[in-house]
């Protein structure tokens, strides 16, 4: 029988019916609903909010009808309001009659509970993934890592098996000088790291800071400059040379080389290695982008030299020499995209399928909108780059590959920057694209997940049947703040508000998306120091402010999730999975140290809940009316 972790989910999955609900909590005003998700129909039930004193403080009615069905095995859900609990403290909403049933705790509190948790356990993810000799020790005592960085050997592009990250050459090729590509972030669960997320986050956390203030503002714009560090490293203008990753994923086919993901061990471990075999893990390999002076795929030369304008942006009063540099390193770097006949694979990682993104023009808008930002506060001409970004946005809206905010599609902070720009430089004439259309693409984006939502029994806006929906549903929260900040008008609020609460724990598994929030959070992460240096129970230590993937595709799990790497702890024991009856729609959700589909954290995931709490904040300080939409 399971014990630990597994016994506790399925003791609580027996009952017939459960209750899904923000097991973070509920800000005092807002609307407040939660989820009974029962195997049928039930008769007349009741329910009560009981306080910590087990005082009951509210009563409501179950509706007669459901909202839909989820499952075979719960084929009613019905939707519970309990708005009129505006009193600070914490709860549980328990059910009698029809059905009798409990829900996890959950309290009631100020926005720097709700949304400030985001940011700031967000944030110890981040200083948790740190590479090199700049290591934040954290409850997971996190130790210096990849001293050889420092001196790192580059290496011509190797091939790979189609579809895989396994390499088909004999043996990598030298090129070039070594490069001191030491620092930055881990990536993911693994020990690679990637130019083109680095920078995405880097966007994310100075953005995130420059809506927040006090002592969040300076530990974001610390760990910012952390990442920025390194992607000065990474982008060498004196040799026109942009490098795109440091490490591999998986070794050679002949078996005579191994990658990063071909061991599961501390990273510390790497600087030790001396085995022939393991050359490539304990002196990593880098890569280029592109050839000296050539031009850069325009996804990384938008991105990037983003990141560099928000970092002279935020140094323009405090090092203006500083800032100065930065914006050098932008412009120069934004002058050698490639946007004359692009790659037709845009360059992401190595191989592309670990990031295959299809969208450039988003990119290219806002580098030019950060740089225009920035060049107007150190008191530059920004109009060129103001013209540049509306026109880049104009492609944008006419091109096929259009998304929502996630790693793959940065329109939504693009078209903010953008608008701000053209306020800041007083609109100048003739740009390709009016502050309307950039509004209107931004409630496309919003009215595309409300239009999911309105189909979905548990209100998703996210699609839980693909790849990374807790970042593209914290990236629809992180959008409805930016829209109402920027037009003052609150018709997405209450949207926001419902994927927030999907995502921490008012779905159909009963799961938090980030670690340490909520009672039920992912507990057995494909992360390699989480694994080996965190708890299997979720009791401390653990990886604090982690972000997984989410619910995914059932289909890709047809094959099973494959046998246990040496050096693994195993999680959760014996092989159980205590969310399997909670599936459904095409959809599962499995809480396994094997499960990358599903619960693998990453920069991108969890710079999405950074944003997402930070634009939220805003709200709640610059309170503004105006129109539904």
């Amino acid at each position: 029988a399971p014990t630990g972790y597994a016994a506790k989910v399925e003791r609580a999955s027996t009952p017939s019916a459960q209750v899904r609900l923000d097991q973070l909590g509920y800000l005092p005003q807002e609307v407040k609903q939660a989820r009974l998700m029962a195997a049928r129909r039930i008769p007349p039930t009741t329910f009560r909010i009981i306080d910590r004193q087990g005082n009951v403080v509210l009563r409501g009615r179950v509706p007669r009808h459901p909202r839909g069905s989820w499952s075979t095995r719960y084929r009613a859900v019905y939707t519970l309001t309990f708005s009129r609990l505006t009193g600070p403290g914490r709860y549980r909403l328990v059910t009698t009659g029809g059905v009798s049933t409990t829900s996890a705790p959950f309290r009631v509190g100020g926005a720097s509970l709700i949304y400030g948790t985001l940011v700031r356990d967000g944030l110890r993810f981040d200083q948790s993934q740190r590479d090199g000799l700049d290591v934040i020790p954290g409850p997971l005592q996190r130790r210096p890592a990849h001293r050889h960085d420092r001196r790192a050997a580059v290496y011509a592009w190797p091939s790979f098996v189609p579809g895989t990250d396994t390499v088909t050459d004999h043996d990598l090729t030298r090129i070039g000088r070594p490069v001191n590509v030491a620092g930055g972030w881990f990536d993911a669960g693994d020990y690679l790291k990637f130019t083109h997320s680095t920078a995405y986050n880097d966007v994310l956390l100075f953005r995130s800071a420059s809506l927040v203030h006090g002592r969040t503002r300076v530990a974001l714009r610390a760990e910012a400059r952390h990442g920025l560090r390194w992607l000065t490293r990474m982008w060498r203008p004196r040799a026109g040379v942009l490098y795109l990753q440091v490490g591999i994923g998986s070794g050679n086919r002949a078996g005579s080389f191994h990658g990063d993901h071909d061991g599961w061990r501390l990273p510390q471990a790497d600087d030790h290695d001396t085995a022939r075999v393991d050359r490539y893990i304990s002196h990593r390999p880098v890569f280029a982008a592109n050839r000296p002076h050539q031009l850069i795929s325009p996804n990384l030369a938008g991105r990037v030299s983003a990141a560099f304008a928000l970092g002279a942006l935020a140094d323009a009063r405090s090092h203006q020499a500083r800032a100065r540099h930065e914006l050098r390193l932008a412009r120069s770097l934004y002058a050698q995209a490639r946007t004359v006949h692009p790659p037709k694979t845009l360059v992401t990682a190595l191989p592309h399928s670990f990031y295959p993104e299809g969208s450039w023009r988003d990119d290219m808008e806002l580098g030019a909108a950060e740089i225009a930002l920035a060049s107007h506060r150190l008191g530059y001409s920004a109009r060129p780059y103001v013209v540049r970004s509306a026109r880049w946005a104009r492609g944008y809206l006419h091109s096929s590959d259009r998304d929502s905010l996630n790693l793959y599609d940065t329109s939504a902070l693009a078209h903010v920057a953008l608008a701000e720009a053209m306020r800041r430089t007083g609109q100048p004439a003739g740009l390709a694209i009016s502050r309307t259309s950039l509004v209107h693409d931004l409630r496309r984006q919003l009215e595309a997940g409300e239009r999911r939502a309105d189909r979905d029994p548990f209100a998703a806006g996210g699609a839980y049947d693909e790849f990374d929906v807790n970042a593209h549903t914290f990236g629809l929260v992180a959008t409805a703040g930016l829209y109402h900040r920027l037009t003052g008008r609150r018709g997405f609020d209450a949207f926001a508000t419902a994927q927030r609460n999907w995502l921490l724990g008012e779905n159909p598994w009963g799961v938090t998306s980030m670690v340490g929030v909520g009672s039920t959070f992912p507990h057995c992460m494909q992360h390699q120091i989480a694994n080996l240096a965190g708890s299997a129970d979720g009791s401390p230590p653990i990886d604090v402010g982690a972000v997984v993937n989410g619910p995914n595709d059932a289909h890709i799990f047809a094959g099973g999730l494959g046998g246990y790497q040496d050096g693994m702890v195993r999680c959760p024991g014996h092989g159980a999975d205590p969310f399997r009856s909670f599936n459904g729609r095409g959809s599962r959700y499995v809480d396994d140290v094997r499960s990358w589909q599903t619960d693998e954290p990453a920069l991108d995931m969890t710079g999405a809940a950074i944003i997402a709490g930070a634009a939220q904040l805003a709200l709640r300080r610059h309170r503004s009316g105006g129109s539904s939409r």
